[in-house]
């Protein structure tokens, strides 16, 4: 396939770092523009200096980008702001939003959750919901890609194929997940300061994160109605990786073997789903820096409950890496074209 030219929008923040990463070695797409707002006018070497043996074009805002010549565009920017900078793309230009603009269908929905009504619903209904081993068809055919949530990533991989089979209760779903602070982003908070959560753990967003009604809105059409789960993230102090821990209770009898049976049907042949050996726990820090999502199920001491772990990068299959997964089918490419690297250990 000829070149692809590519812009990232927002390529000062995290997940715009790991788009540049994982492209400087994609054989296809290549980047044409970098925008950020702060930053716009600096070389991409002086905001993240591990990239200074890499020719990048030099930080410019949005509206310095010809988007006339770009084939294809990687937003990265902020919820909120991403609607309006969508709308104004060409018609030709293909996009995956990592942002959370585009991935509720529900537009009264994002307006309670957000906080503002969404300002481009005609193109929100021509969104397309990239969780990509359960929606690839779909994808494939789409020009507007919504990139998954981190935490909502690391929970419909092991729970939507069990859903559909149903071999747990829809209804009694409890998810304890934790993710490292770069999941928070690069902007300087003062709750993720370095003394703000080094040598501690904290539950936030309790009973009202915005990934809530995201994984309710995935979950809810895998058992076939609606349903409500209860979703607790924390931050643990470390730069990246994401735990998901989720007890449900089981349905028809059904045992942890069950469920590690089903996941085996579902991926069998997936490049980046793996279900661990019997008794394995998955752990973050083996799919450091890769597309990697680890999961395995384990019978609960309490009768007819299984507990299930699941492990992804947020940074990587929570963000850039899924989407470049998702690109990569938007232009007809192998999805592992560019992020087949194997985990960073130790």
């Amino acid at each position: 396939m000829s070149e692809v030219k590519v812009a990232i929008l927002g390529a000062s923040g995290y997940t715009g770092a790991e788009l540049v990463r994982m492209l400087a070695s994609h054989p296809t797409f290549r980047m044409a523009a970098l925008t950020a707002d702060r930053k716009a006018g600096q070389e991409m070497a002086s905001v993240f200096p591990q990239f200074a043996a890499l020719d990048l074009p030099t930080l410019v805002s949005i509206d310095q980008v010809d988007f006339g010549s770009i084939d294809a565009v990687f937003c990265a920017l902020p919820h909120g702001t991403t609607q309006d900078v969508i709308a104004g793309l060409p018609a030709h230009v293909k996009i995956v939003d990592l942002s959370a603009d585009f991935r509720l269908y529900d537009l009264e929905a994002y307006d309670t959750w957000y906080g503002h009504p969404h300002k481009a619903p005609e193109l929100q209904k021509q969104a397309v919901y990239g969780l990509t081993e359960l929606k690839r068809d779909s994808i494939a055919k789409a020009r507007l890609v919504a990139n998954p949530g981190c935490y909502p990533t690391s929970v419909q991989l092991p729970l939507v194929p069990l859903l559909k089979a149903g071999l747990i209760e829809a209804d009694d779903i409890i998810i304890d997940a934790k993710s490292g602070t770069s999941g928070a982003g690069r902007a300087a908070k003062e709750n993720i300061l370095y003394c703000e959560v080094t040598e501690g753990l904290h539950a936030y967003g309790i009973a009202s994160h915005r990934h809530s009604p995201e994984i309710e809105q995935e979950l809810g059409e895998a058992a076939g109605r609606a349903l409500n789960v209860s979703f607790t993230p924390h931050l643990i102090p470390m730069s990246r990786g994401m735990l998901s821990t989720i007890n449900v209770r089981l349905a028809n009898g059904a045992k942890a073997a069950d469920l590690r049976d089903c996941w085996t049907r579902t991926y069998a042949g997936e490049a980046f789903v793996k279900v661990l050996p019997v008794g394995v726990a998955p752990q973050t820090r083996h799919v450091r820096g890769a597309n990697f999502c680890f999961m395995n199920a384990f019978d609960d001491r309490l009768p007819g409950r299984v507990i299930i772990c699941s492990v992804i990068d947020n940074l990587v299959k929570g963000a850039s890496g899924q989407a470049i997964q998702n690109m990569n089918l938007l232009f007809g490419l192998p999805e592992t074209t560019g992020i087949d690297q194997q985990p960073l250990f130790p």
